[in-house]
């Protein structure tokens, strides 16, 4: 006589063992993802171009080009906004890229998922 319930084809064990497998292959497509943006750089500008940023995909800030018109002694403050304008702008890029790429994996619960971001 069959068992009622439990799990076709030999129960639990196997199931968990194939849920395992895919768990692992999962998390090494995010870290080689995660390598991945490392690599990636991203760029903003501001002023009409004046300013640009450059930020890595681990959201480090690279580099910071400057036009000579936009650099005025008497008006820092300028500057300082555009420079800080394009910064967070790259930074945003950054991580909408970086959101982006991991959603495949979680299937877009990426707030649901703590631990993950």
């Amino acid at each position: 006589m069959a068992k009622r319930g439990g799990f076709p084809g030999g129960g639990m064990p196997g199931n968990m063992a194939n849920l395992m497998k895919q768990a692992q292959k999962m998390q090494r497509q995010m870290e080689e993802q995660a390598k991945e943006m490392e690599t990636k750089e991203f760029s903003a500008t501001a002023g009409g171009g004046a300013v640009e940023a450059v930020v890595s995909g681990s959201k480090q800030l690279l580099k910071v080009k400057l036009n000579e018109e936009v650099v005025d002694p008497d008006d820092i403050e300028m500057l300082e906004d555009l420079i800080v304008a394009a910064v967070n702008e790259a930074m945003d890029k950054a991580s909408e890229a970086s959101a982006s790429a991991m959603s495949k994996f979680t299937g877009g619960m990426g707030g649901q998922m703590p631990g993950l971001f």
